[in-house]
């Protein structure tokens, strides 16, 4: 059963998504929620359902620290905080601009850390909390055109066991969601990203359409927005959550391709599949 020992829960990239629906669905089962993402403009849909939203970007630290500072003069204690803001850089790690690498790894691990280590104080000293970071089978399963990606989320994962295990004498909770494929414009905000890139991938240029195939996998027979969030709550917010949760299409038979195929097998079969056989 879902748990109100955490009633004020602090989430990140709500402006769409799977942000937006569980701050939807949260409130709706009773939760105070804190909707956050970049550009708070975005957020009016959610602020007119009576949720109280905030300007927070992920990779800024004074926007953090100033969002941590109106926390406290509203006397807002924080019990739980879903990590879900995230970017998706899409190209050949040979050729992929380094500000998109940068900001890659500033979004999905470093904006993590920040948001953990500005939040979390409230839990600790009421030794109770819980922490759910969004991953993804992407970080188990490395495909082709999608290193940055990948190699942030495997990041997350080796992040949150460690705060798992460091946050467990305070009895904070943390939950690694290791989702498949999930519906949301995802896809489409990383096809844009790919796109201006364009002229960048010269040696790829003649298989560009199977880096936009990649940048899009994540809306190839996706679970639907609100079934997976509906499936996170129930799972997360319990008194004794499972520590890794794979949630969506794709999120158990991809990591389970990584782990029983040959790695040759596997390259073989991810490199045709993106195009890579085509190339001189």
């Amino acid at each position: 059963m879902t748990s109100k020992l955490f009633k004020t829960v602090l989430i990140t990239g709500c402006s769409s998504g799977i942000g937006e629906t569980l701050a939807i669905e949260l409130s709706r089962q009773g939760y105070q929620v804190l909707a956050t993402a970049r550009n708070a403009d975005k957020l009016a849909s959610l602020s007119e359902q009576g949720i109280s939203t905030y300007a927070l970007d992920v990779t800024n630290q004074a926007s953090i620290d100033q969002l941590a500072d109106k926390f406290q003069q509203e006397n807002i204690a924080i019990d739980a905080i879903i990590n879900n803001a995230g970017y998706a850089a899409i190209g050949p790690v040979a050729e992929l601009p380094i500000e998109d690498l940068e900001k890659q790894l500033a979004t999905n691990v470093t904006g993590i850390v920040r948001v953990t280590q500005a939040f979390t104080q409230n839990m600790i000293n009421q030794k109770k909390g819980l922490i759910v970071n969004i991953g993804s089978v992407s970080g188990i399963l490395t495909t082709p055109f999608s290193g940055a990606y990948c190699a942030s989320k495997a990041a997350v994962h080796s992040l949150t066991d460690a705060l798992r295990m460091e946050l467990a004498p305070f009895n904070v909770k943390v939950v690694d969601v290791r989702p498949g494929a999930i519906q949301s414009s995802f896809g489409n905000n990383a096809m844009a990203g790919t796109e201006k890139n364009r002229e960048q991938f010269k040696r790829y240029i003649q298989i560009f359409e199977k880096i936009m195939e990649r940048a899009n996998a994540s809306q190839d027979n996706p679970t639907s927005t609100d079934e997976f969030c509906k499936t996170l709550i129930k799972q997360c917010f319990t008194d004794n959550p499972v520590s890794i949760q794979y949630i969506g299409n794709g999120s158990i038979t991809l990591p389970f391709l990584k782990r029983w195929l040959p790695t040759p097998l596997l390259d073989k079969i991810l490199s045709k599949k993106f195009g890579l056989n085509l190339l001189k």
